[in-house]
């Protein structure tokens, strides 16, 4: 069995364990870093209200992998293309998406399904490791046509037990495709824990049938992702084929808000995960540094809070989706059956009241 040292710069209280890449003597980036972190933190924190007050749907929570999300979002060029999976909100908001339309998608809406800031990049995947198999799709048109650009696609560690995610290993291998694979292990497929679900020592063993490289990475460390991602994204602006990335993390959150984890999951796991958890430890590093302090900390939550606050009034202003909405985002064009249905709803939906709105 091949295995994997894992990469990490940052202990959980924030000190260095080894050496820093030179990028880290400016403050600048880890600032950036750090300010979509809180961001993504207080989306969470309000999806979670808006769904617990009956406005909004089933959400699944981002908490604990905001240094995965961040550290890809702020790596990738915009010429690259995200193919990303249910829990990757925070990647996308860095990528573009205003903070509105990504509430806008967990309330159902399609319009937040099809943002025009999201130019090239994929919706959220919800079939599990489905985007795998998409991503490599992506990959082998840009590989067709000589261009120097990368695909990132992003899956849990459940997902990587699926055959669509090994099938993507193996046709990312054998035609080199420009294409990095992250796998968020957070160490739970829902309500079935890693130890069980897999005998691989670590996922980042995956790759070695594929003949790629695979490399295992404290996901709670923003600087070992940004390098792993760097790496793994320059390999494949070479011409030098996939990477496939393991970020270890911890789920703080139940899979979604439909799930209960308490139900299979000790407090003493959970509050022992919270102590390596990535923005404090990305804070005490900053403090460490003498380039972040209590004054910058409260004004920078005051200035997220006011943001999220704003977006999430907008969502909740947006006018309805007229009932046709449902069609209209399924074909290029609908088919003949489909127009019918589409009819009906419409001529239903005027029975109905004053709730219809003609869409534009």
């Amino acid at each position: 069995m091949t295995t994997h040292n894992i990469l990490q710069y940052l202990d959980p209280e924030g000190t260095p364990t080894q050496t820093l890449p030179q990028w880290c003597s400016s403050p600048d980036w880890l600032l950036r870093c750090y300010h979509y972190m809180v961001l993504a933190r207080q989306f969470d924190t309000k999806a979670i209200a808006l769904q617990r007050t009956g406005q909004m749907g089933t959400y699944a929570s981002l908490l604990g992998s905001e240094a995965i999300d961040v550290s890809v979002g702020l790596s990738m060029s915009s010429e690259d293309v995200l193919v990303p999976y249910y829990r990757n909100h925070a990647c996308q908001i860095i990528r573009g998406m205003p903070i509105d339309e990504a509430f806008l998608y967990w309330g159902g809406d399609e319009r937040g399904n099809a943002s025009a800031a999201m130019q090239k990049d994929f919706p959220n995947a919800v079939p599990i490791a489905t985007q795998s198999l998409h991503a490599c799709g992506v990959a082998t048109a840009m590989k067709v046509r000589n261009q120097k650009r990368a695909t990132i696609t992003l899956i849990g560690d459940g997902g990587t037990s699926k055959g669509d995610f090994m099938e993507a290993l193996n046709i990312a291998g054998v035609w080199q495709l420009p294409v990095v694979f992250i796998i968020n292990n957070n160490q739970w497929a829902i309500s079935v824990p890693r130890k069980i679900q897999t005998a691989a020592t670590q996922l980042a063993d995956k790759a070695v049938a594929a003949g790629i490289p695979g490399m295992q990475v404290d996901g709670n460390d923003v600087i070992a992702m940004r390098e792993a991602v760097d790496s793994a994204l320059q390999r494949a602006y070479e011409g030098k084929g996939p990477t496939l990335i393991e970020a270890v993390s911890y789920r703080l959150s139940d899979h979604t808000t439909a799930d209960d984890a308490t139900r299979y999951r000790s407090n003493d796991e959970l509050k022992e995960a919270w102590e390596r958890e990535p923005i404090k430890r990305l804070r005490n590093f900053m403090v460490l540094s003498q380039f972040w302090d209590e004054n910058k900390e409260q004004a920078l939550l005051q200035e997220i809070n006011q943001l999220i606050q704003q977006a999430a009034d907008d969502y909740l202003t947006r006018g309805i989706q007229p009932v046709e909405s449902m069609f209209d985002y399924l074909y290029a064009e609908l088919p003949d059956h489909l127009i019918e249905q589409r009819d009906w709803a419409i001529v239903r939906a005027m029975k109905g009241g004053s709730h219809y709105q003609e869409g534009e």
